[in-house]
């Protein structure tokens, strides 16, 4: 699958199939992730991969209670490292680093057919407190990554003519 077909077919998947992901297939998609790009090549990112179902279901009450978090047979944190550094724009490093690495995940796994969703409704402070994150570090977000057991039909997307100007606002 080409990446243009793999951005077309991406959805946000929230029912999985119970079937475990491949070590190999994980590798894929993390690489996908280390490959990415990064303000002053940082890489200010860590991956904590969970495949523990109890580890799973406390995760999914941190996530405001969305239970697929629990049922997905992979759920990564993906968490920010170098959390200080901002850059010239003003934004912080960390954010757009590690999401742009998720989004080249997210990428992958639709390449391999494998369905995810980023979730960014959750409590932090309980999630870090499961994963043992340090207090320096940020998770970004909580990428939930299986086979899917449905897959929703395209969302509608706006197009060209409401998102892009030329030459000024």
């Amino acid at each position: 699958m080409d990446v243009m077909e793999a951005l077309r077919q991406r959805r946000s998947i929230r029912s999985f199939q119970s079937r475990p992901v491949e070590d190999e297939v994980l590798a894929k998609v993390l690489e996908a992730g280390r490959l990415a790009p990064s303000a002053r090549n940082l890489q200010n990112w860590r991956f904590i991969v969970v495949r523990a179902e109890e580890t799973r279901r406390l995760l999914a009450s941190a996530a405001k209670g969305q239970t697929f978090v629990g049922e997905a047979p992979v759920v990564i944190a993906a968490c920010g490292t170098e959390t200080e550094y901002v850059m010239t724009c003003g934004q912080p490093a960390y954010a757009i680093n590690v999401a742009i690495a998720v989004d080249h995940m997210t990428l992958a796994a639709a390449a391999l057919g494998l369905g995810s969703c980023w979730i960014g409704a959750f409590y932090e402070d309980r999630a870090k407190e499961i994963l043992g994150v340090p207090p320096e570090a940020r998770i970004v977000c909580i990428l939930a990554l299986g086979y899917p057991g449905a897959t929703p039909p395209p969302t509608r997307r706006k197009g060209l003519d409401e998102l892009v100007a030329w030459e000024s606002w």
